[in-house]
């Protein structure tokens, strides 16, 4: 008997620590750590002590002989990664130096967004021993959770479980929230520098990178940033919107984002139903016309970025028809992981006839989009054309710059070197790295920045706090107020909650209205 790691890991990593056998790879300190798609569980070593269930914040990992058939494909793998991986550099549990400082505190620190990120900045400083930490937290947003709330596809619902541990992270003593608290609108990074003795940054990265061709910008075109926004409800989204009339669209990219937004623009309307999806978007999408969605990836399937486990879940979508053509999977890999992903691409099509279908292509660029009121179609380097009434760009993410904050604009992030940017002020997340890695990784990058953090404390070089932040903002118990009223409006329609997107809504009922 084995436990099986399944497609909604996280790669946080807190299954590592509490295996007795050291059956979970890539550990933090192992070669591929950061990298691999997710963690897997070696079926010759497990010992089946479930320990690694209880700790698992996205409910990812099951027994073999208690797994749902929709789980069941991530048997094989688990056994595929273990097929390729050096079994030798993984003899003892890598353990990660734990963090500490010289110096008794207090430390003063504010942080600037409430997500994953934020959180994990959060929980690395608090675990520091014998260290006084007080903690700021702002966000711009009334509603924590950032890319838990505004960026996991609505129906990934054990994924957003992980927005659970963040809220009982911020609810720790020694740290106050402050919601509603815009950097360079409501507060001044010089506000939060004079009243801490550093400040991190961990905005993530929410502007979607530019195509650079003739015809992007006209109506009908834009970026799945700004799509997946919109169906999750984040109040710079809401108001958009999305021409769903045509029969088909086009998604530029394949990476999770790109499997995301294509099966959210095929779902059935009761399918969406069972979701939290924003209103707005659940009526718009009940009333699409869209039957066809193709995923165009400009490289070829061997480098697609789409991890094994989003594709193996597009797979159990039911009455979605799925192909590829294959001619284009005419590739081989040395990677064992990649291999089992076009094994899985070729194994398409036995749905054909399905009312509505996914295709993927592969090895082909976009030359411009073509239209002149709008975009009516897509037109590639090779001279093919297809049809289209919505194309969504997924090609990445960038940072916006913030006041006060360097910022390299080609990179679309905040220079720093291990998460600092100068004595006193710091990144954590996809503003300092880029957008690469899901939720769990930015726990182990997190320990970086405040590693460095701890490090220019000990040394002397953060200046003392002279003052008091005047800024107040929303607390978490204000929130609380909306997360019940969400969630009961939900109740009432049989979904988890209903979003409230509108900023004027929202301080309605944080006010008790």
């Amino acid at each position: 008997m084995t436990h099986v790691i399944t497609g909604s890991c996280c790669n946080d990593a807190a299954c590592v620590p509490v295996c007795p056998v050291n059956c979970i790879h890539p550990a933090p300190g192992e070669p591929g750590f950061g990298t691999a798609e997710m963690l897997y569980i070696d079926d010759a070593s497990c010992i089946d002590c479930g320990s690694c269930v209880d700790v698992c914040p996205v409910n990812a990992i099951t027994a073999d002989y208690d797994m749902d058939p929709v789980d069941e494909p991530f048997l094989a793998l688990n056994s595929a990664w273990f097929a390729q991986a050096d079994h030798a550099s993984y003899a003892a549990p890598p353990r990660e130096p734990a963090l500490t400082s010289s110096r008794p505190g207090p430390l003063k620190v504010a942080v600037v967004g409430a997500g994953p990120t934020g959180g994990y900045v959060v929980e690395s400083l608090l675990g520091v021993k014998g260290l006084g930490v007080e903690v700021t937290v702002v966000d711009k947003l009334l509603t924590p959770g950032g890319l838990i709330r505004y960026g996991v596809a609505p129906d990934h619902h054990d994924t957003k479980g992980a927005g659970d541990h963040l809220i009982k992270t911020l609810k720790r003593p020694g740290v106050d929230v402050r919601l509603g608290v815009e950097l360079g609108t409501d507060v001044s990074l010089q506000d939060l520098a004079s009243s801490h003795h550093a400040v991190v940054v961990a905005t993530g990265a929410s502007e979607g990178r530019r195509l650079g061709i003739p015809g992007e910008d006209l109506p009908g075109s834009h970026s799945a940033v700004d799509f997946v926004g919109w169906y999750n409800g984040h109040p710079d989204q809401a108001s958009l919107r999305f021409d769903l009339t045509s029969e088909r669209a086009v998604v530029i990219g394949n990476g999770n984002v790109s499997l995301d937004v294509a099966r959210i623009l095929l779902a059935t309307p009761d399918a969406l139903r069972k979701s939290d999806i924003a209103p707005d978007a659940l009526d718009a999408l009940g009333e699409s016309k869209i039957r066809e969605v193709v995923l165009v990836g400009r490289r070829g399937p061997e480098h697609a970025a789409f991890t094994a486990g989003e594709l193996i879940g597009l797979l159990q979508v039911p009455d979605l028809g799925l192909a590829a053509r294959p001619e284009d999977l005419d590739v081989t890999s040395g990677d064992s992981v990649v291999t089992h992903k076009l094994e899985l691409l070729r194994g398409l099509g036995s749905n054909s006839g399905a009312e509505r279908r996914l295709e993927f292509r592969f090895g082909l660029r976009p030359d411009a989009l073509l239209g002149d009121t709008g975009v009516r179609a897509v037109r590639f380097d090779d001279g093919e054309e297809l049809e289209a009434g919505l194309v969504l760009s997924a090609i990445g993410y960038r940072a916006r710059p913030l006041p006060g904050v360097p910022f390299d604009d080609e990179q679309g992030r905040v220079p720093n070197v291990d998460g600092r940017v100068a004595p006193g002020l710091y990144v954590s997340g996809w503003i300092k790295r880029g957008p690469s890695g899901g939720i769990g990784a930015n726990k182990w990058c997190a320990k970086e920045t405040v590693g460095a953090l701890l490090a220019d404390f000990d040394a002397g070089l953060l200046a003392e706090p002279t003052g008091v932040l005047a800024t107040t903002g929303v607390g978490l118990d204000a929130w609380a107020l909306l997360d019940r009223h969400e969630k009961t409006l939900g109740r009432a329609a049989g979904r988890p909650r209903i979003k409230l997107v509108d900023v004027a809504e929202q301080r309605a009922v944080l006010a008790g209205g």
